[in-house]
């Protein structure tokens, strides 16, 4: 079952800050509850910092419910891109940065969250019952989104 919920939600801005400094930001995962709604903390599971096949345990938060996610580095290109694949719903995190043409001093940051498949059955149960639905909830994660990227900016940009 395909729900809007399996959309490819999306965020982007243009930063006032050069490609290497926005991904030093990027991938201090420190900092990712500062700026994210929903995201509380994430903990690396497996020795060996932050590469292809590395785990990651995500506590993530919507009002009273907490829920933990496991997260696996799916992709890292310095600079460029980083991606990580969530089995527990199905869902891809992907963050793309580029130079903007204009300026080599600014950064283009695409933050995308495709369903390369389809949404978990764990997905299509909880949100509906913890998370207020899950076209409700994607919805919610599109505009967070948008919000970790202003966080990200405003971080870069000070």
């Amino acid at each position: 079952m395909t729900t809007n919920a399996a959309r490819e939600l999306r965020a982007e801005a243009v930063i006032d800050a050069p490609p290497a400094h926005v991904w030093a930001l990027l991938t201090d995962f420190g900092q990712l509850a500062d700026w994210s709604p929903e995201t509380v903390r994430m903990v690396p599971l497996k020795p060996g910092g932050l590469r292809v096949g590395q785990w990651y345990l995500g506590i993530n938060r919507r009002k009273a419910v907490v829920w933990p996610t496991r997260s696996v580095v799916a992709d890292v290109r310095p600079e460029r891109r980083l991606v990580w694949d969530t089995p527990s719903s199905g869902a891809q995190w992907v963050w793309e940065l580029e130079p903007d043409a204009a300026d080599a001093g600014r950064t283009r940051v695409v933050h995308r969250r495709p369903v390369p498949r389809t949404l978990s059955l764990g997905s299509r149960i909880v949100a509906p019952l913890l998370l207020g639905g899950t076209d409700a909830h994607a919805d919610e994660l599109e505009a967070g989104m948008a919000t970790t990227l202003a966080g990200l900016k405003a971080a870069a940009e000070r």
